[in-house]
């Protein structure tokens, strides 16, 4: 594309960058409207700086692409003529958010605006399944949440598995996940094979990550930009958002706090090393000192959520085998939380799986370690808080994952096909 400048001056124009300018401008709009809700189209340039006929060209292709819609009338000025609002839209679309755990498969489909489309937890005990066989079972629990959409006129545009483990997020392999006993599993690829060819490939990332995503999404309005998630379920994880960006590694590997050598020595992991974390703070662990063999809450193929329920109701019974089972937990959870605020420093400590079921008994004892351990009484507090999303964070977080790229590439969604009478 050439523009004339005069009839001695010929500038060049670069289409690819104009779309590239266009793309991120319509991701910046829709992200405007997604932090700080309905606005006008003179806010958003006010806002976001961009020119007011910018603006409305950018909202007209968003609305055309089904993301954002008209809302009512802006009146907040009170004189004049009345801006009409616009808001996120996207019911059309959603997300999946998978999850394969040791003891269960999960998967939320989220719309644009976080609206939850469809959930379901289905009670596995993936630990005595073949990777494949686990797999088959999750294709099933997608073609049932893919169907469940459909029927409600949603598209899925996007999906995340959620695998606790070591994860190559980029190559879409879980290289070794212990805890479900998979090893160099390629998601896209062994999943694909059992999906229909008309859903899209699913990507994969590290379960506490993608949980440390949604949690995230709770506080960024509060401006939160340092937060440590702990989470706990056959194993237990860590993730760390610092700077609102979330923290890998090196080799993708930050966040496996659970097997830091902060249990006992000696004691045998499920990862092959010795003095693992998690021998003594993860759900096993716990619940082999609440109950013996054959206890229905020890018993993986059982709903993961009713054999909490049933713990925590012993715990509020006054049974004090559980009770001293809940406070030795929450004294090692606490003492190994305590070295990593020392470490990392964060704004916000949230307590996520079954540290937040039980966030009664681990809570208080979380937050009085590091009131003990503070250095000086001026320091910032760390706000210790439990997740209000139960087992379903890491699902939630996926989603998620999936549809931040429609906000960051709205034109990653293609606009609807017109409906036609006969």
């Amino acid at each position: 594309m050439k523009v004339s400048g005069g009839p001695k001056t010929t500038v060049t124009v670069d289409a690819s960058k104009i779309a590239t300018v266009r793309r991120n401008n319509l991701g910046l709009v829709l992200r405007l409207l997604r932090d700080h809700g309905a606005r006008s189209r003179a806010q958003i340039a006010a806002e976001s700086g961009l020119p007011k006929a910018t603006v409305t060209s950018l909202i007209g292709e968003l609305v055309e692409r089904g993301l954002v819609r008209e809302g009512a009338a802006d009146r907040s000025k009170g004189v004049g003529r009345p801006g009409q609002s616009l808001e996120v839209a996207g019911s059309a679309i959603c997300a999946l958010g998978l999850e394969v755990n040791a003891d269960y498969i999960g998967v939320v489909a989220l719309d644009l605006r976080g609206t939850e489309v469809f959930t379901t937890r289905v009670a596995v005990d993936v630990r005595e399944l073949s990777a494949d066989a686990a797999l088959d079972a999750l294709a099933r629990v997608i073609r049932e949440a893919a169907a469940a959409v459909a029927a409600q006129g949603v598209q899925v545009i996007g999906m995340c598995l959620a695998t606790p483990g070591v994860v190559d997020a980029e190559a879409g392999t879980v290289v070794f996940a212990p805890n479900i006993g998979w090893q160099d599993v390629h998601v896209p690829r062994r999943l694909g094979e059992r999906l229909p060819a008309a859903l899209p490939a699913v990507q994969v990332d590290n379960d506490a990550r993608l949980a440390a995503v949604a949690e995230h999404a709770r506080y960024a309005a509060r401006g939160v930009s340092e937060l440590l998630l702990l989470t706990g379920e056959a194993g237990v994880a860590g993730s760390v958002i610092t700077r609102g960006r979330l923290l890998r590694g090196n080799a993708s590997l930050a966040g496996e706090i659970g097997h830091a050598a902060l249990g006992i020595p000696g004691r045998q992991c499920r990862c092959g090393r010795t003095g693992c974390w998690e021998t003594v703070v993860g759900l096993g662990a716990l619940l082999e000192r609440v109950a013996d063999e054959g206890d229905p809450v020890r018993d993986a193929a059982g709903d993961l959520e009713e054999r909490m329920s049933d713990v925590l109701a012993r715990a509020r019974a006054g049974d004090p085998r559980t009770l001293a089972a809940l406070e030795e937990t929450a004294a090692s959870a606490a003492h190994g939380v305590s070295i990593l605020a020392d470490i990392l420093n964060p704004e916000i400590i949230v307590l996520g799986g079954y540290f937040a079921f039980f966030g009664d008994y681990f809570v208080p004892v979380v937050k009085q370690r590091l009131d003990e351990r503070a250095m000086l009484p001026t320091f910032p507090g760390i706000e210790v808080v439990r997740s209000p999303m139960g087992f379903s964070a890491a699902a939630l977080g996926a989603a998620r994952f999936v549809l931040d790229s429609v906000f960051q590439d709205p034109t990653l969604v293609d606009a609807p096909e017109p409906v036609t009478t006969a």
